[in-house]
C-alpha cells in the first residue's frame, strides 16, 4: 500500500481547505492539501515538502490523525493536524483557490469523498 500524506493546518481556529484544479475528474472539489512521499523520505518529511511546494508555507507538525483513508486503488492517506508557520497560503499549481473554514463552515466546500472522514476527525481533535 502506498501511503499520500495531508495536512489538516489550523489557524486561528480556522481549517485550511484547498480547491483541486487538476486532474479533470476530481478539478473543482476540495480537499487537504498533501501529496506523495518520494523515495527515501518519511511521511512527516513528505508533507512539510509537499506542503511548502503546493502552498508555499512552513508548517509546524503536530500529531498523527488516527486512521488510514482509501483513496484510488493501492494508495491511503494519512493525515496530520499542523499549525501554519511561515509564509501565506496561495494556490500553486495543483489548486486553483484555498479558503480558510470556520468549524461551522466545513461543510460549505464539496469536499472529495475520500477526505470528508478525515476532515471529521482533524476537526473533532482541532476544536476538543
Amino acid at each position: 500500500m502506498s501511503v499520500v500524506v495531508a495536512g489538516a493546518i489550523w489557524d486561528q481556529g480556522r481549517l485550511l481547505a484547498a480547491r483541486r484544479s487538476t486532474p479533470p475528474e476530481l478539478a473543482g472539489r476540495w480537499e487537504l492539501p498533501g501529496g506523495k512521499i518520494e523515495p527515501g523520505e518519511q511521511p512527516e518529511q513528505a508533507l512539510v515538502r509537499e506542503l511548502h511546494e503546493e502552498l508555499g508555507v512552513a508548517v509546524e507538525l503536530g500529531e498523527r490523525v488516527p486512521g488510514a483513508w482509501p483513496l484510488k486503488p493501492g494508495y491511503e492517506m494519512w493525515v496530520w493536524l499542523a499549525r501554519l508557520g511561515a509564509g501565506r497560503p496561495a494556490p500553486r499549481a495543483e489548486h486553483d483557490e484555498i479558503r480558510w473554514l470556520a468549524p461551522a463552515e466545513v461543510d460549505s466546500v464539496d469536499w472529495l469523498e475520500q477526505d470528508r472522514p478525515a476532515v471529521a476527525e482533524a476537526l473533532r481533535r482541532l476544536t476538543a
